[in-house]
């Protein structure tokens, strides 16, 4: 097989590049790239046959692995045994050394939604982690003011892009490779046993798998990478993203697929409700309300998230709730109001079980301990309950027509003004964008133009009047490309059109396209 760098290579990236690297990456291409493309096959038939009336159910075919009671997933791995706060964030210079120095016990490094995929962002953020493994990596701010890892840095886990994405600028055999065996393949050969030596280990997060199948998959590239590389087994430990509504009904087996290799699952809010948008919006018994109505406690999310508490602790596994996304500002009546929210919402997670939560800033760090402190005192997490309390039925995690809230102008005005404003900064290079005072990424895009998208198809009523159609949104569409382009010329004004063109195709197609990252990708960030 021949592999080819179809990108630049500015000083340094020869050291990620290198042949070594590249015989790897040629040798886990080689094993797994058409079971891969096959498996995105069997994503998109399922979805035909949503689209068709049929609606996912529990698995008759696995019954048996989710009534074994005698399995488990191994036991907690080095520097992932107390996991009660993790941060989350790009792999960029500054991110990793705040984020390494936040306090929080874990540092999911994400190349994935937090990460505008350009060539420079992807190699750069694999140089900006061995630097940080090696301890030989800083950070100037504008002020001048220099900042260091300290002697108690977080836990990197590393969040490589989907299955359903690939890398243009390396090529094997005319074809670009999957994006997720490059971030992957890359950092476990780079840092693998770099952080073995160092007491911990290759630790990763799985985003957007659909089934236990895809599960498989990457519990196979694991034991294929660990022989490669001479690692023992269970050397590569990765907590699953359980973020998509397929996914929800498959919990048990895909810790059990992993369970060599599981670390446990996390509860991923805006991708799952994304999810369920992109498989069932064309039926009016899933028409959702406005995106800040669908929160972790209406009751088809509440039956999601109590299920993966209750599948974890029963199985060994941590379980890891969702994202804290508000960024403190020097307001602090506003700030006095998130961070009461915030509070509450790691307090609800604690109690219910969890095992840690996320926070995207590091100011949040402090609040997210307290919560678990709570709750925890002096243990490390709460695997001992198990939540035998709980029974979810498949209609629980169906129940969206139960979802209190309305459909309002203001709502459908804030989906089309943070799509516009979040493509436009991920155009520019910023997967991980401020925007009203929260920390956005991608899955925030995308359940915007879905629920638009949704709403346009069932020309949804609004409850201040009217409806929500094509027009309107086009009509809204413009006025915040005018307000955003004013003082904007040249390159700046074309990608703030480009993003209003992404969103519009992506938004008011009559077929709803499954991401707005893989034709983003392809049209705008390529060679950059």
């Amino acid at each position: 097989m021949r592999i080819t760098i179809a990108g630049s290579m500015p000083e340094r990236f020869e050291e990620i590049l290198n042949q070594k690297a590249l015989d790897f990456l040629v040798a886990l291409d080689s094993e797994f790239a058409a079971r891969r493309v096959a498996l995105l096959d069997t994503r998109r038939a399922r979805r035909d046959r949503y689209a068709s009336g049929q609606l996912p159910d529990f698995l008759p075919e696995t019954a048996a692995i989710r009534a074994d009671d005698s399995w488990r997933v191994a036991a907690p791995a080095p520097g992932l045994v107390d996991r009660r706060v993790e941060i989350t964030g790009p792999p960029d210079r500054k991110m990793t050394v705040g984020a390494l120095n936040s306090g929080a016990r874990v540092w999911l490094a994400d190349f994935e939604d937090a990460t505008s995929p350009t060539w420079t962002n992807i190699i750069g953020g694999q140089l900006n982690l061995l630097d940080a493994i090696n301890r030989d990596i800083d950070f100037t701010d504008a002020r001048g003011r220099r900042y260091r890892v300290g002697d108690r840095p977080a836990t990197i886990v590393v969040r490589p892009r989907g299955w359903h994405l690939v890398e243009k600028h390396i090529i094997v055999d005319g074809r670009p490779i999957s994006a997720s065996l490059v971030d992957f393949g890359l950092y476990l050969l780079h840092c693998g046993w770099l952080q073995v030596d160092a007491g911990l280990g290759p630790y990763f997060y799985l985003p957007k798998l659909e089934s236990h199948h895809e599960a498989r998959l990457w519990n196979d590239v694991f034991v294929f990478a660990q022989q490669y590389l001479g690692m023992p087994p269970g050397t590569i430990r990765a907590t699953t993203l359980i973020e998509t509504i397929t996914a929800a009904f498959e919990m048990d087996e895909i810790l059990y697929e992993l369970r060599e290799h599981s670390a446990g699952l996390n509860a991923g809010r805006w991708d799952y409700i994304f999810s369920v948008i992109k498989n069932f919006g064309q039926r009016d018994d899933f028409v959702l309300p406005d995106r800040s109505d669908v929160t972790m406690t209406v009751p088809f999310m509440r039956a999601y998230t109590e299920l993966l508490v209750r599948t974890c602790h029963r199985r060994g596994a941590h379980a890891i709730g969702g994202m804290a996304a508000f960024i403190p500002t020097r307001d602090p009546e506003t700030n006095d109001i998130a961070v009461a929210r915030v509070l509450a919402d790691k307090q609800r997670e604690a109690t219910d079980g969890f095992d840690g939560s996320w926070v995207a800033h590091p100011g949040l760090v402090e609040v997210c301990r307290g919560a678990f402190d709570a709750v925890l005192a002096d243990r490390p997490h709460q695997l001992d309950r198990l939540r035998d309390d709980l029974t979810v039925t498949a209609a629980d995690l169906l129940a969206v027509d139960r979802t209190p809230g309305r459909v309002t102008s203001a709502g459908v005005r804030a989906n089309v003004s943070v799509a516009l404003r979040y493509l436009d900064a991920w155009l520019a290079g910023t997967g991980a964008a401020a925007i009203d005072n929260l920390m956005e990424d991608v899955a925030t895009a995308e359940i915007a133009r879905c629920q638009l998208w949704q709403w346009v198809q069932q020309a949804t009523p609004i409850a201040d009047g009217g409806r929500v159609t094509g027009e309107l949104v086009e009509s809204l569409l413009a006025g915040e490309l005018s307000r955003l382009a004013a003082g904007r010329s040249g390159d700046p004004l074309r990608r703030l059109h480009a993003a209003a063109d992404l969103l519009t195709r992506h938004a008011l197609a009559e077929d709803l396209p499954a991401f707005f990252t893989t034709t983003g990708y392809a049209e705008h960030l390529v060679s950059c």
